[in-house]
């Protein structure tokens, strides 16, 4: 037994009634911001199966703004289950002395979770029309929980909309890193930010992939790391967020329905009805926050402590997001770059064939021979492999078209690419640019949509993007 088995074991004994021995425990797949188990038990009644979520790598963290901590976590899966929002039973929050950092012990559901199930698998066919309605339903009884009676009011940060938008810019700002769509998706987001709201408890990262379903409807409401006290249409906005589709960019509700039934759904509990607009408003932000998030993602592979292959993949899905933006706001037609000169011939093997070989590895001799985690995580390496052979098919020729673009729009003759989008983003951020100034939008959407095209070609708003021209 390993040492992390061990004090896992020693955990149970103390804190689940009727515990006798720990059979297996596997770390499943995904989860990159938080490590997801699967444990199974014999216990007095039998076999048992629970969950944990943990801190990765099993450290402590500490409370920062905007993630209050996975104890909070387990207290607002309770809160929510007292109000009716199905949610599992929480068992134990792990404390100092369980050696196996931050996390809790919980109640094992089964269910369809995974966002891509969700929207395809044939066991949901018949509930499926009416998921949209259900998620409007729970998100109005989550809205309605008592902050003050929980006490909840005193372990989650209050963000104001405009905070908000302040907050996750700058996160994007200490990234040094130039992204000019991210930062006029910023100034739209300051322009037309609403200007009041009630506070209210918002799950924040409310959408598919992060609800359990069944062929009976919802099984459980997961993930609630990024909590706060906020504008409740942030989560009615997030879970239309195109990024949580799965490809059916037809039905905005998660791929699997429509706004119309989302807000019927919340009206039919609130008694209210929803402003669409601002809905909108935060359908933009959730494009916005989750190209920086996607960033992040990258940062945090840089510095640990779960340097997986998995996190520089999800970096480069932000330019997913903003091509979302660029179709949210400034929507036209657009072009792809031609493949650049084959791969020189004179090297034996060449780049691109180092490249393939590898990646057919992976997905084949590696993904045969492994499951779970390892299996994942070898299809997500392979997948990062095919963005570099695409980058070096038309990926030079895509910058050169962007720095000829900036110069057109920048009115320079002279600059390479790296100074003249910082030119760009610091003009948007101090407002020397327009967000109407000449060639802007179109700049824009030419750069962003070449950049997905070499990042994710199937993506979903790729498709839309070449569509609307």
């Amino acid at each position: 037994m390993s040492e992390f088995d061990a004090k896992l074991a020693d955990c149970l004994a103390r804190n689940l009634d009727g515990f006798q021995t720990l059979i297996k425990v596997e770390r499943l797949s995904g989860g990159a911001s938080q490590e997801t188990y699967r444990i199974e038990v014999e216990a007095d009644e039998g076999a048992r199966v629970l969950a944990m979520r943990r801190a990765p790598g099993g450290e402590k963290v500490e409370p920062t703004p905007g993630h209050p901590g996975l104890d909070v976590e387990a207290l607002l899966m309770q809160s929510a289950r007292d109000v009716g929002v199905p949610e599992p039973e929480v068992f134990h929050v792990l404390i100092d002395d369980d050696g196996l950092g931050d996390g809790f012990i919980m109640e094992w559901l089964d269910g369809v979770a995974l966002g891509a199930r969700v929207v395809r698998s044939p066991e949901l066919e018949e509930i499926r029309p009416r998921l949209a309605y259900l998620c409007g339903e729970i998100l109005a009884k989550i809205h309605s929980i008592d902050l003050a009676a929980t006490g909840l009011d005193k372990r989650l940060d209050v963000l104001s909309p405009e905070a908000y938008i302040e907050q996750t810019w700058q996160r994007y700002r200490d990234f040094d890193t130039a992204q000019p769509m991210i930062d006029y998706a910023g100034r739209w987001l300051v322009d037309h930010c609403p200007d009041d709201f009630v506070p209210t408890l918002v799950h924040n990262d409310f959408r598919n992939g992060n609800v359990m379903f069944s062929p009976d409807g919802v099984v459980a409401v997961l993930d609630w790391e990024v909590a706060h006290i906020g504008d409740p249409m942030r989560d009615l906005g997030w879970i239309c967020t195109n990024s949580w589709r799965f490809g059916r960019s037809d039905l905005p509700v998660g791929g699997f329905g429509s706004y119309d039934d989302l807000f019927a759904g919340y009206e039919s509990v609130t008694g209210e009805p929803v402003d669409r607009d601002r809905v909108k408003f935060w359908e933009v932000f959730g494009s916005f926050w989750w190209a920086i998030g996607c960033l992040g993602m990258a940062e945090h592979y840089r510095t640990g402590p779960d340097q997986t292959v998995e996190r520089p993949a999800i970096g480069r899905r932000s330019s997913e997001c903003q091509i979302d933006c660029v179709n949210l706001l400034i929507p036209g037609a657009v072009g792809l770059a031609a493949p650049g000169p084959d791969v020189s011939d004179v090297d034996m093997p060449r780049l691109d064939e180092l490249l393939i070989s590898v990646r057919d590895f992976l997905h084949t001799d590696v993904m045969s021979a492994t499951e779970g985690r390892t299996n994942f995580l070898a299809r997500v390496a392979g997948n990062s492999l095919d963005i570099v052979l695409r980058d070096l098919e038309v990926g030079g020729i895509a910058r050169i078209q962007e720095l000829d673009r900036l110069r057109d729009v920048l009115g320079e003759a002279a600059g390479e690419l790296d100074e003249l989008r910082w030119r760009l983003v610091r003009g948007l951020r101090d407002e020397s640019v327009a967000l109407d100034h000449p060639g802007l939008a179109e700049h824009l959407r030419q750069t962003v949509v070449n950049q997905v095209a070499i990042d994710q070609p199937k993506y979903s708003g790729l498709k839309n993007a070449l569509a609307s021209g």
